[in-house]
This record gives structure tokens, sequence and C-alpha cells, in this order.
């Protein structure tokens, strides 16, 4: 089966929807022989910053000499973005050879697994034959009935909570926070970055000694570097440049930094991981001239600290922003923000995706008009924002948004 064809099919298990539920991914795994159990995890959950949590982990662990597997959703270009051991993400080839294995279980087992519940089973299995020491787990979406929380943590990690997949997880920061601290289970090594009175209530309850870093490091100070992007985080007196930009991102990398301190990491190590750290669409610079800017502000938090980093160095008259935004999200409270940042903002098409909005329907969610554009084509709406001369183009909104972009844009060199 050639790649295209085999991915097609894997995509395929989309059909059975989102899934919350333990009772396929325990048959797969229990068919493979539990490779779960084969190596230490850290399982990490919260509405933002999983992705760069377990990137600066897994790039701490690494530069420890740690043979490292680190499992991510979604990707941004290719599949195989998801599922990365060491420094390279999953070959062409073992995702072929762990799908037909996946294949003839579900074939046997007479299951209809989700598309996740089948990558999942497939990540633990390949880590498990690549002989990992840590994997480093994000969470698909809540915790509790997430398929990734057929594994028992070593350490868990919940980045924070806020109103996100609500119709899944529940309409209240509480709920929400207790269907994420599911992950912990029996786990005695738990790091939170959330100082929320609900979150607490939800973590409290089943865990009664929690390192919150917003406490343990609240004199820790933090500059951002805009010339080369990088952030400065100072932390008894040792200084870390952290390749990851941004505010929220001095949260992810004390989350991390925890982490490696409970499994006894140098000190000069962490420092020279914290510098390694590639993360896809966090307050990625793609381009210097015009400068461009992805980031993947999916949701009203996201959209605030995108508009916190923004407005340290820019005027909303010199910033044009080009934005899709999924319907199931908080969409007329995040355009709002958005237009306080960019006078100039280009709505575009997500219409291929079954949660997605045309940029007319988007514009139908502004009550002040002014200054919004539509234009469907990406490719259009980048010229479109190039020839508006901004010292800043941003693309946000979703992660569809900037998979589409790089897809139709960055590849061919902008």
């Amino acid at each position: 089966m050639d790649m295209n064809s085999l991915l097609d099919e894997l995509y395929s298990y989309s059909m059975h929807g989102i899934k919350l539920g333990l009772e396929n991914i325990k048959v797969l795994c229990e068919s493979l022989g539990n490779p779960q159990n084969d190596y230490k995890i850290v399982h990490i959950a919260g509405t933002n910053g999983k992705g760069s949590t377990a990137s600066t982990l897994s790039t701490i662990l690494l530069e420890a000499g740690y043979k490292v597997g680190k499992y991510t959703s979604p990707h941004i270009l290719k599949f195989n973005e998801r599922i990365r051991f060491g420094n390279n993400d999953i070959s062409d080839e073992n995702i072929v050879k762990y799908y037909e294995i996946l294949k003839n279980v579900i074939k046997k087992t007479g299951i209809k697994p989700t598309f996740f519940e089948v990558t999942t089973a497939m990540m633990f299995k390949y880590f498990s034959d690549m002989k990992a020491d840590y994997v480093v787990l994000e969470t698909g979406m809540g915790g509790r009935f997430d398929a990734t929380n057929i594994a028992d943590a070593d350490i868990c990690i919940i980045t924070n909570v806020s109103f996100d997949h609500m119709e899944y997880l529940g309409d209240t920061i509480y709920k929400i926070a207790k269907e994420k601290a599911g992950i912990i289970k029996k786990c005695e090594n738990v790091i939170i970055a959330d100082n929320n009175s609900e979150f607490l209530k939800a973590i409290y309850e089943v865990c009664k000694d929690p390192i919150n870093v917003l406490e343990k490091y609240k004199k820790s100070t933090s500059t951002l570097n805009f010339e080369d992007f990088t952030t400065e985080i100072i932390i008894d007196n040792n200084r870390y440049k952290f390749s990851l930009f941004g505010n929220y991102q001095v949260k992810n990398f004390l989350c991390a930094y925890e982490a490696a301190k409970l499994l006894s990491i140098d000190e000069n190590i962490i420092k020279q991981a914290a510098n390694k750290v590639v993360w896809q669409c966090r307050f990625e610079k793609i381009n210097d001239n015009p400068l461009v800017v992805l980031d993947g502000a999916h949701n009203i938090d996201g959209m605030k600290e995108l508009v916190q980093i923004v407005k340290q160095k820019y005027l909303p008259t010199e910033v044009v922003a080009i934005a899709s935004i999924l319907k199931d999200k908080e969409v007329k409270a995040m355009l709002k923000l958005l237009k306080s940042t960019a006078n100039n903002i280009i709505l575009t098409s997500l219409e291929e995706n079954q949660r997605g909005l045309s940029g007319n329907e988007l514009l139908t969610y502004t009550d002040d008009k002014d200054g919004f554009l539509v234009e469907n084509d990406m490719l259009k709406a980048f010229d479109l924002a190039k020839k508006m001369s901004k010292k800043l183009i941003i693309v946000c909104g979703s992660f569809y948004t900037l998979s589409k972009f790089k897809e139709a844009i960055y590849e061919k060199k902008i």
C-alpha cells in the first residue's frame, strides 16, 4: 500500500468520530502486549501549552542522553510529526509497518476504533520496539477518557485549564479540570501551572500535594527578546535562553524544568537544551522581510496570550492578521481580541474542514466590520497582506489555518 492510500485509510477512522472512553484502546494495547508499560512516561494535559511543554522536556531528556519518544497532535504538514523518536519523526516505512500491525488487530478483535485510538496504539508499540527510556505523552483531548490514559505516568503535568471542547469536557473550569486531572490516578509527581480556584479545587480532590510552578518559582523573571525571538528566563540567579518565544512560554518552560529537576537532570544540561527547543507555529517567525509570524492561538486564552505579546512591540496600525477560526470556538470574542492588536484582519476560509467557516461567515461574527477583509484563497490573502506594507503579518486562529498556510505558501518560499 502506498503512503497516500494508507493515510486515506487511516484518516477514514475519523468517521467513527470522537469517542471518549478506554475500552477500545485497552483491547488494542492488550493485543499488542501492553507496550505502554515498557518505558517511563511523562503525561501532559491542559488546554494550552501541552506541545510546547512536551517539546521542551523531550529536548532536555535527549540532551541528557536518554532515548526519548514524543507524541503530540495535531500535525501541521505531515502525519509523521505526531510520533517522534529522538530527533526524527517516524518514517513512512514505519507508519506502514505499524499500521499494518494495528489493522490486523482490528480485524481480529472486530472493534471500531477512532483515528486517535489507532494512532495512539501505533505510537505505544513503535516506542516499545525502539526501546525508549522515556515517552513524553500529550493527551488528545481532556484526560480521563483520552486514549493516552491507558498508560500509568511517572510524572503528570497539567499546564492550565480554560474553556475549550466544552461539549465533551464540561461547561465550567472545575468540570474541565476534573476531566484533565483524570490522568493523575496514582501518580505521585504532579506538576501544575494554574492558580484558578476552580482548577485548584479539582486538582486537590485527586492529588494532595501537586507542585504549582507558578508558586514555587514566583520569583523567577523573564524578558522577551524581539531581535532573535527568544525568551530569557531567570530562576534562582540561573539564566536560561529559551528558544520558544512568548510570555506564555515561561509557564511551559517551568513545567518542563520542574519535571527535569524531579528526574535529577543537571542544571547545565537544562541550560544547553533550553535554546535547542523547536516547536512549530508557536509565535514562529518564518520570514524577516516581510516579518511573518505563525501562532497557534486557537481559543480565547491563546488569543489573549498572542495579543499580549504583539502589543509589547507593535502598534495596531503596524499589524495585519490573516485568520480563520473553527465554528465551535468563541469566534466573536477571539476576533474582537485580535482586532485590538491588528487594524487590518483578512478573514480566510476553512470550509474544507467540517468545523470550519468561510471568510464571509466569519465576517458575520463581527459588530464593527471596519478593517476586516474577506479573501478565501490563502495565496491571495497573503498577497493582500504583503501589499499593505505593515511591519508584522500574523497568521493565526487555528492550527488548520497554519497548516493550510504552510502548504500553500511557506513550502513555496515566500
